[in-house]
């Protein structure tokens, strides 16, 4: 089981932290939490997006069961147990480690909480013995954009279509 622990003094990349988190693996009865996590946090995009695409980035009940069950989801929880954050991530063939579905909740963005999310895949990339991870983003999404790429991540020159949106491939060397 994996369970992080990140107490309040944690080195966060611009703000402190309200309050320390957890970060562990996610189960079916995380599905509304994080349903509501990823609808919070991809609110401000939903105009910009096609309603398939917005569907399929914020989940349904359905779709997260199905997630969980192809591929490894992990949730952020503030100390009161409420999810603020998570990121899913599937180990591919060929050396590859996939990331899907980031977000935090809008009041724990800025905290570093992401940073944390992210490194927690990274690590199990390594561990699984991944050469490179890629993911894909949308263009509405410049905020996460600035973020992987200050993460080290590169657009591939890939891009796929997203229910009628480009959707743009970025990987990283791990």
């Amino acid at each position: 089981m994996l369970a992080l622990r990140f107490p309040e003094d944690f080195d966060p990349l611009r703000r402190p932290l309200k309050q320390s988190f957890t970060i562990r693996n996610a189960n079916h009865e995380d599905c509304a939490a994080i349903l509501g996590c990823l609808r919070s946090a991809f609110a401000p995009y939903h105009e910009s997006y096609t309603p398939e695409a917005f569907l399929d980035t914020v989940l349904t009940p359905d779709s997260f069961r199905s997630r969980l069950s192809e591929m490894s989801v992990v949730v952020a929880t503030s100390a009161s147990g409420e999810v603020v954050g998570t990121i899913a991530y599937k180990v591919l063939e060929g050396g590859e480690g996939h990331l899907r579905g980031m977000a935090v909740h809008p009041e724990w963005q800025g905290t570093g909480l992401s940073n944390s999310l992210l490194l927690t895949a990274e690590n199990e990339f390594r561990k699984a013995g991944c050469k490179i991870i890629t993911l894909d983003t949308t263009e509405p999404l410049n905020r996460a954009i600035r973020f992987y790429e200050k993460n080290g991540f590169r657009p591939t020159g890939k891009i796929g279509c997203f229910f009628g949106m480009p959707l743009i491939e970025y990987s990283k060397s791990v």
